[in-house]
């Protein structure tokens, strides 16, 4: 009797709650703009926001303190190296590849103290704990993001309903006019960010790089890399406005802050000092808790008793030898290239065949004056328990993934007085065969709730 009574009530149970998710995913896909907001892109919708629990939301909410403070500490570094008062070698890694007028650029008075104003780093929940594989400070994602937190607000989404909207405007200040300037190398985003200054009123406008009509105290956004400079024609009238405070410039054109390799600076023992002081003791140790242990792949040869530290080896051309399971390591383009962001020009040697490693190596060590490469320790993610509504079948389907969170940090103020506030949190989960995590029309992408 019990058991003919359970089947129905079961099966009731789950068609209500299919019903149920099915409505608000329905509810979330109708909410789309009509141009979409990633050109050509499209992922899985899920019914609810990704729930990270308490503690992990707490965790993420104070990372953006322990970052801007990173960030200010990495800008000391490379402008103390080039005055000579702390290692040359740092900023002589640091500007690998750059064109000298873009160098004067970023060491010019103007620019002294100018941090980016949106942090993003890259965290991958893994078995034990977050890993933060890398920072981005000209992210996509923002106006994505803002719109699923509108979209999902009826549930308690980190940063809240507006959090997205708020921050990205208050880092503009008290500016009458703000223009977001995109290049076509980053066309991708044009939607997304045509959503967010719509919401946002005319003070907003979007501009491709012929754009040259800016008034003085106008403030401008510049979401184009500067690797992709000579395709960006408005770019030098942006930056000598902005060298003559003309207009206000964030991120500011300092390629330092587009380079992966800050987390190997992070953990050269030859800097330690260094960070503790400008980072304190806590923030050092918190940040080496959550960075995987990274280095810059530089073929200068090694004393014959010196050994690089963690790995053991004496040449890097020893990395080819490692047996596969030895090879939980990634090699990275480390910036200032069309490669080094996305899923691009990132090799995972355990998931590479011997020969398929061995030219990776051999590429970073070629590359290293004109495009160098890291090398980072690999922390499998975790696998999470997600769901996606499957609209041809009208069903919810669960799915073990792995998940990226991407937080948004928006840094309003001056001086000693700005501050970092949360916004939103991406959560982009993957199907669990998938090795690295990025967006991709398998993934699942959601807002973040605690």
């Amino acid at each position: 009797m019990n058991e003919t009574a359970a089947g129905p009530t079961s099966a009731t149970t789950a068609g209500a709650t299919d019903a149920s998710h099915g409505g608000r995913a329905r509810f979330v896909r109708a909410q789309l703009p009509a141009e979409g907001l990633f050109a050509g892109h499209d992922w899985r919708t899920a019914p609810a926001p990704f729930a990270l629990g308490a503690e992990l939301a707490k965790e993420i909410e104070s990372l953006g303190r322990v970052l801007l403070q990173f960030y200010r500490a990495v800008n000391l570094l490379y402008r103390k190296s080039a005055e000579g008062k702390q290692p040359e070698w740092v900023a002589r890694w640091l500007d690998l590849g750059k064109p000298a007028d873009l160098i004067a650029l970023q060491r010019s008075p103007a620019f002294k103290n100018d941090v980016p104003r949106v942090i993003r780093p890259d965290l991958l929940m893994t078995e034990h704990g977050l890993s933060v594989t890398e920072l981005d400070s000209v992210p996509g994602g923002i106006g994505l993001t803002a719109w699923l937190n509108q979209t999902y607000s009826q549930s308690a989404i980190l940063g809240g309903a507006d959090g997205m909207l708020r921050g990205f405007e208050s880092i503009f200040g008290a500016a009458k006019q703000v223009r977001v300037i995109i290049s076509e190398e980053a066309a991708t985003y044009r939607p997304e960010m045509r959503w967010l200054t719509a919401q946002l009123g005319s003070r907003f406008t979007i501009h491709d790089s012929q754009f040259t009509g800016f008034a003085d105290g106008d403030a401008v956004y510049r979401f184009f890399e500067l690797f992709d400079l000579a395709n960006v024609a408005n770019s030098k009238q942006i930056f000598d406005l902005a060298t003559e405070k003309k207009i206000h410039l964030t991120p500011p054109p300092k390629p330092v802050f587009e380079e992966k390799m800050l987390f190997a600076l992070l953990w050269n023992r030859n800097l330690q000092s260094f960070w503790r002081q400008e980072l304190g003791e806590g923030f050092l140790n918190r940040l080496k808790k959550l960075v995987p242990y990274t280095w810059i792949v530089d073929p200068a040869p090694l004393p014959p008793q010196a050994a690089i530290p963690e790995l053991n080896l004496t040449d890097w051309q020893q990395l080819k030898a490692l047996s596969q399971k030895e090879r939980e390591l990634i090699v990275k383009v480390s910036g200032f290239s069309a490669h080094a962001w996305g899923a691009r020009g990132v090799f995972l040697g355990s998931d590479l065949s011997h020969e398929e490693w061995s030219k990776a190596v051999d590429d970073a060590l070629a590359h290293f004056e004109q495009s160098p490469r890291v090398l980072q320790r690999f922390h499998k993610p975790a696998l999470v328990e997600a769901q996606w509504f499957d609209f041809a079948r009208n069903e919810v389907v669960p799915m073990k993934g792995r998940a990226r969170l991407c937080p948004y940090y928006f840094v309003s103020g001056e001086g000693d007085a700005a501050r970092p506030a949360l916004g939103g949190v991406l959560a982009t989960i993957c199907p669990a065969d998938k090795k690295i995590i990025h967006g991709m029309s398998d993934a699942i992408m959601a807002p973040c709730s605690a």
